[in-house]
C-alpha cells in the first residue's frame, strides 16, 4: 500500500502568503524504500509480468534511424490499426524516469524529501551515466506509435519527465540534456506559473519550442480520485487550455498527481482529449494501460549506477 505525502490544496491565502510547493507524488520515504528504488520496483515488477527491458527485436538500430521520421500524431492512427490492450501491456517496457528538482540539499530538507531533490552534480552524473550507456531519450508520441503500432524506437530508449514546474528542471536540467542531445517531457502545474522559483510561462514555451514535450499536471496538484464535478474544470479543462495557449500545441498527455489514479478518471481524462496518462511504480490497469504508463522516480540518493540498476530492476 502505497503511502501519500500531503496533497497540496491552494487557497487565494494560501497562493498570497506561500511562494513554495510541496513535490509531488508518493510519500517520500528512505532511501531503500522509496518508490522506484531496486526494493520497491522490484516487487512492482513481480506484479507486472510484463516488465521487461526492450530487446534489440524491437528497436531501430540508431537513434538517426528511429528519428528520421517523426512520430505520427497519435490522434492519426486508425482505431482499426491500433493494438488492442493485451499486446500493448505484452510489450516490453520502456523505462521512464520522474525527476521533481534538481538543487542542492539544504540543512531543512528532511530525509524523505530527498528522494525528490536530486543535487545538481548528481543529476549531471546520473544523465552522463545514460548517455555514456548509449541510452536514447524518446518522446510520448514516440511511445505512443510503438505501444499501438508496434513502431521501432531507437536502442535503449529511455523517457525523462518531470513534473511540478520548478524553475531549476529549466537552469539546471535543461542545459545538462541539451549536452547530449536529449529532449524531456515536462509536465507543468499551472498554478506556480511565474512564481519564485517556479517556471514562467515564457520558459515553458521555450522548452516546447527547443523540441521538448509539454504535458498536463493539474491545475494545483490536487488529487485525481477526489475530483468531483467542477474540479475536472478547475484542475484539468483550464489549465490544459492555458499550457495549448502558452505552447501553440495540442497537450496530449496527462501526468497524475502523486501518481494516483482511479478507473473513473480515465474516461474523464479521454473525454478531454488525451491519449496517454501517466502514472508512477504501479501496476499498470490491463484495461486501459495506455492511461496507467509506468514510471520510477529518480531518487536524489541514488549514484549514477544505483540509477542504472533501478532501471534494469523495474522496466
Amino acid at each position: 500500500m502505497i503511502l501519500l505525502r500531503t496533497p497540496l490544496f491552494v487557497t487565494a491565502a494560501a497562493l498570497a502568503a506561500s511562494t513554495l510547493f510541496t513535490s509531488c507524488d508518493t510519500k517520500p520515504a528512505t532511501a531503500s524504500e522509496a518508490v522506484g528504488s531496486p526494493a520497491a520496483t522490484a516487487e512492482a515488477v513481480a506484479a507486472d509480468s510484463a516488465g521487461k527491458p526492450v530487446t534489440s527485436g524491437t528497436v531501430a538500430t540508431t537513434a538517426a534511424e528511429a528519428n528520421a521520421t517523426p512520430a505520427p500524431d497519435p490522434k492519426s492512427i486508425a482505431a482499426g490499426s491500433m493494438a488492442d490492450a493485451a499486446t500493448i501491456t505484452a510489450r516490453p517496457q520502456v523505462p521512464i524516469l520522474c525527476y521533481h528538482q534538481i538543487r542542492n540539499w539544504r540543512p531543512k530538507d528532511s530525509k524523505g524529501a530527498k528522494d525528490y531533490i536530486v543535487p545538481e552534480q548528481a543529476f549531471k552524473d546520473q544523465i552522463k551515466m545514460l548517455a555514456d550507456s548509449g541510452y536514447h531519450t524518446i518522446l510520448p508520441d514516440q511511445l505512443y506509435a510503438y505501444l499501438t503500432t508496434g513502431a521501432k524506437l531507437p536502442s535503449k530508449p529511455i523517457m525523462l519527465t518531470f513534473d511540478d514546474t520548478d524553475l531549476d528542471q529549466f537552469t539546471v536540467a535543461r542545459p545538462t540534456l541539451d549536452k547530449y542531445g536529449y529532449k524531456a517531457v515536462y509536465f507543468i502545474m499551472t498554478v506556480s506559473l511565474g512564481r519564485p522559483n517556479y517556471m514562467s510561462k515564457a520558459q515553458v514555451k521555450q522548452l516546447s519550442d527547443e523540441g521538448n514535450v509539454i504535458g498536463s499536471h493539474t491545475w494545483d496538484h490536487h488529487n485525481v480520485k477526489k475530483y468531483q464535478g467542477q474540479d475536472w474544470v478547475t484542475q484539468i479543462e483550464k489549465p490544459t487550455k492555458t499550457l495549448e495557449e502558452i505552447t501553440g500545441k495540442k497537450i496530449n498527455y496527462f501526468a497524475y498527481p502523486f501518481g494516483l489514479w482511479n478507473q473513473q478518471a480515465i474516461p474523464e481524462l479521454k473525454k478531454r482529449g488525451f491519449v496517454g496518462a501517466f502514472i508512477l511504480a504501479e501496476k499498470r490497469d490491463p484495461i486501459d494501460p495506455l492511461f496507467t504508463i509506468r514510471r520510477i522516480i529518480a531518487s536524489g540518493y541514488w549514484s549514477p549506477r544505483t540509477l542504472h540498476n533501478s532501471i534494469v530492476q523495474s522496466f
